[in-house]
């Protein structure tokens, strides 16, 4: 199918015109209301070209956060009353237990680079034996799509899939194919599978190398997209779940608890024009196929190139054809697992920052929807938002500097009475008050929704265990958005430098953060907010004490980054009620088996070392080698060379090309195989 059928039973229709219309009007009128409370301020003694600058700053971030706030009022008003249309028609889809038709096949594709095995085949362990446990579960088969460099890994990998297919009976059910070449990343990966295997199924459904899926909800996702044949993508918001190091707790505790009002209202305004985070979400095949295939950007990497956030990208192209893209909040049993450490996290931030400052070379592309137009801006803004409010703090201590250094005029002409100046920290403290109100209202929403449900409460741990975890999670969020704000701001400028990333796999497993590294990561902007600091005391001591909760998170970033990626303080917050989920208190039976998976970790894996020596291990890398077109003269020259090289010196004198390029080559292999085991023989 490579045209929307017509007819379909989301379409937004006059509903979705006059949510969008309540939206923005609430967000315009909000964003005015602000700047009429700052321009009152400021208006007073004319407009200099400091105040122009901070009138401007301002506006654009109110709206960014005016935005944000009215989403999520929606969200808690749609989760509070259960009043929206288009979420109960697809619950009554999805609740459907008629048999699925048998043509609706779906593969779950998890493209992987270089992850640790042992994690991505326990959580595909649990997905499918979660699914076997349902009735549809013949519809569906698994294809590891691997995209991985490292031998050692690429060799554990295939030991783990053929254990997984052996153990669970799932040989010609799970698929398992190293790729090549790695050309466009993780799109390049997906679009192989489409143009192999795609014609064979209906839908895929893609994952993340954390990813954990309920089967109950796979079944779903696909009984919505047989009752909506208009509808080319549903996303599953994915909850985070997992991690032990305090920081990641802390992030879990806060997506569980407000992310939903978040996710509901996204999907309350946005309709059938909404978003693809990348995975945990299922694809019609057919339109992705004809639609989405990515162009290369004009011009050099960062900006050129390959496009890196690719989501964002085929979710318009599929608008962009006439397909409807849903959020559908209300889907349970998706989850994923977080950085576990602020420098991690940050980590991933860089990657994730240049893919959507691409996008803004795709804002003004013809064609796209208004929506997709939206999407694009908002995750370049999302990156943006750091050096405006970097910017906006600067030119506004630059300014309180102005006002103190300037010498106050008592007596004015003839007029014998003083003329006193004109305070206005009353004004500016009520913008203040309503700027913080609109980013803190939310968590007291999620936290009524919670306190009015008994099951939810119970699932947190009590509302007073609820309370205190929100207001420490508060105080976190405090102290480590400027620390955030000042990595983005440096991952922007050096994206405006050219530098591009290489593209390396997040780290999932908890870990902690050394004071070597953290010094060596935090030290510049600790000692940026210590002279920042000192600066505003010495010479505009009125800012320093406005300014001085973001001083706060910043000098403190290298004790508060160590401290965070403490496993043990997350152990014994978890202990004392602090920081729970619903997912931990009563755990879902798709984890459970993860659990499982987790503490029956395989024997030592195998490696590259054991390809060449046991005869199983050498044998299966060899039958899943990719045919290879026959190689010229030169190249078999080249892999000739590694063949005596490792022979002379032994494995570990290859670097990582090398050995790809040598484990690529079934002939040589064999050679080398025959060799060792001569040599074990006879040693002579």
């Amino acid at each position: 199918m490579n045209r929307p059928a017509s007819g379909s039973a989301l379409a937004g229709g006059w509903r979705g015109a006059v949510r969008r219309t309540i939206y923005l009007l609430l967000v315009l009128l909000t964003t005015l209301l602000a700047m009429g409370l700052l321009q009152g301020a400021y208006i007073v003694g004319g407009l200099t070209p400091l105040k122009v600058l901070l009138l401007g700053l301002y506006a654009v971030l109110i709206f960014w956060i005016a935005a944000s706030f009215w989403s999520a009022a929606m969200g808690f008003w749609v989760l509070l009353t259960r009043l929206d249309h288009f979420a109960r028609r697809r619950g009554v889809a999805a609740d459907s237990v008629a048999p699925l038709d048998g043509e609706a096949r779906a593969a779950i594709l998890l493209p992987i680079y270089n992850e640790d095995p042992e994690r991505v085949f326990a959580g595909l362990r649990a997905t499918w034996l979660s699914l076997q446990e349902q009735g549809e579960a013949d519809l569906f088969d698994l294809f590891i799509l691997s995209d991985t460099r490292d031998v050692d890994t690429w060799v554990r990998e295939e030991s783990q899939w053929y254990r997984l297919c052996e153990e669970l009976g799932a040989h010609g059910r799970i698929f398992y194919r190293n790729r090549s070449d790695n050309t466009a990343r993780k799109s390049g990966n997906v679009a192989d599978f489409v143009r192999r295997w795609g014609n064979r199924y209906r839908y895929m459904i893609i994952l993340d190398a954390d990813s954990i899926m309920a089967g109950d909800t796979l079944v779903r996702m696909v009984r919505l997209m047989e009752a909506n044949p208009d509808t080319a993508l549903v996303q599953a918001p994915p909850l985070p779940v997992n991690r032990e190091s305090l920081f990641a707790r802390i992030l879990q505790f806060a997506s569980t608890a407000y992310g939903p009002i978040f996710t509901a209202g996204a999907s309350f305004w946005q309709l059938g024009e909404s978003n693809f985070w990348g995975h945990n979400a299922i694809i019609r095949v057919a339109p992705f196929a004809a639609h989405c295939g990515l162009p290369v950007l004009a011009g050099r990497e960062p900006l050129g190139g390959e496009i890196l956030s690719h989501d964002f990208v085929e979710a318009a192209l599929l608008r962009r054809a006439g397909w409807q893209v849903w959020l559908a909040y209300e889907l349970q049993g998706s989850y994923e697992e977080l950085p576990p450490t602020l420098i991690d996290y940050a980590k991933r931030d860089r990657r994730w920052c240049q893919g959507n400052l691409q996008h803004s070379r795709l804002v003004y592309a013809r064609g796209f929807h208004l929506m997709s137009r939206l999407h694009f801006t908002t995750g370049v803004m999302s990156y943006l938002a750091s050096p405006l409010w970097l910017l906006f703090l600067l030119v506004t201590g630059i300014e309180a500097y102005v006002q103190a250094q300037t010498i106050p005029v008592y007596f004015l002409g003839d007029y014998l009475q003083p003329v006193w100046p004109v305070s206005f920290q009353a004004e500016m403290t009520i913008v203040l008050a309503f700027t913080l109100a609109m980013l803190f209202l939310p968590k007291l929403m999620a936290l009524i929704l919670i306190a009015i449900n008994p099951g939810q409460r119970r699932a947190f741990g009590g509302i007073f265990r609820a309370f205190a975890s929100a207001v420490l999670e508060t105080v976190h969020s405090v102290l480590i958005a400027p620390v955030l704000m000042l990595f983005q701001t440096k991952f922007i400028w050096s994206i405006l430098a050219r530098r591009s990333i290489a593209w390396s796999a997040q780290q999932r497993a908890d870990r902690s953060t050394g004071l070597r590294e953290a010094v060596t990561t935090h030290g510049a902007q600790s000692l940026l907010g210590a002279v920042a600091g000192l600066l505003s005391f010495f010479y505009v001591p009125d800012y320093f004490w406005w300014f001085l909760p973001v001083l706060c998170g910043v000098v403190l970033a290298i004790p508060l980054s160590m401290i965070s990626s403490s496993t043990r303080l997350g152990r014994a917050a978890r202990e004392r009620g602090l920081f729970l989920t619903p997912q931990e208190r009563t755990r879902p039976e798709v984890l459970r088996h993860f659990d499982a998976a987790i503490v029956a970790r395989p024997h030592p894996p195998a490696d590259a070392l054991h390809a060449l020596l046991e005869p199983a291990v050498h044998s299966l890398h060899l039958v899943l080698l990719p045919p290879e077109p026959v190689a010229g003269r030169r190249h078999q020259h080249y892999v000739q060379g590694l063949l005596y090289k490792v022979m002379e010196d032994g494995l570990g004198a290859l670097d990582t090309p090398e050995r790809r390029a040598l484990f690529s080559e079934p002939d040589a292999l064999r050679e080398l195989h025959s060799w060792m085991w001569s040599k074990a023989v006879n040693p002579e």
